[in-house]
């Protein structure tokens, strides 16, 4: 373990015009220096330095494509990395430990690199849990199991796409994992596993991309989602916030 490297990785994702790039590329996409710039509300020059320093640190992949040069996160760990920051800043914040209501479409569902978060996706991951599709257990791992082909099948999402996975570095990748939702303070699903039902739901056309990172629930969705999920689960999706709770 290489301290000063964990420092100066910290130390890179703490700046806040930094922090608010890298956010800004939580939902999977490449964006031009230009739209990273007015994400964080800096100069021309100020973001090419502020960059610089993310690609050399591996944070962030370049994308050249003919003339213009677009910016994404290096990998699915650096996303996993920034939620976890974004779960212990709402934990550290003890004013005010309930997102506003002006976040309330994040709140219900948003992207979390390639899946799904929010309460949406931890009510997936409940009902997957619940059907024996997937194990998450401290003792024994993480794990699908082969009643996950029916579960997943009944909703049109095919095993085979999720275990060969289509993302880059895709056998480094684990099939499914836990991810800590920093709104709800529950796991969602992430992994290949993960980003494969995030691609089916948007393919179908139950879910839709905003021009933030929250994902709004179509009618057709809604009534295919429900349906698989349960009328508590989506009761509780569809629940008003209420400040000081969740």
């Amino acid at each position: 373990m290489n301290t000063n490297q964990i420092a100066r990785i910290a130390s890179l994702m703490g700046e806040p015009a930094r922090t608010a790039m890298l956010v800004a590329l939580m939902d999977g996409r490449a964006l031009t220096a230009g739209e990273l710039a007015r994400a964080a509300h800096l100069s021309a020059a100020t973001t090419s330095r502020h960059l610089a320093l993310l690609v050399e640190a591996s944070l962030l992949h370049v994308v050249q494509q003919g003339k213009h040069r677009y910016f994404r996160l290096s990998s699915p760990e650096v996303a996993q990395t920034l939620e976890g920051i974004m779960q212990l800043s709402v934990q550290a914040s003890a004013a005010r430990p309930f997102v506003g209501p002006k976040d309330v479409p994040m709140r219900v569902a948003r992207l979390c690199y390639d899946h799904i978060a929010g309460r949406l996706g931890v009510a997936i991951a409940e009902a997957l849990q619940q059907s024996g599709a997937i194990i998450w257990d401290d003792l024994s791992g993480n794990f699908v199991t082969p009643a996950a082909q029916a579960v997943l099948e009944h909703m049109g999402i095919s095993m085979v796409k999720a275990e060969a996975g289509q993302a880059r570095r895709a056998h480094d990748r684990p099939l499914c994992r836990p991810c800590l939702d920093w709104s709800e303070r529950r796991m969602h699903v992430a992994g290949r596993l993960g980003a494969v039902i995030c691609r089916h739901c948007l393919e179908k056309g139950w879910l839709t991309k905003t021009a933030n990172r929250s994902l709004a629930i179509t009618p057709p969705g809604a009534k295919a989602l429900s349906a698989w999920l349960g009328a508590e689960r989506w009761a509780a999706i569809e629940a008003p916030d209420r400040e000081g709770g969740q």
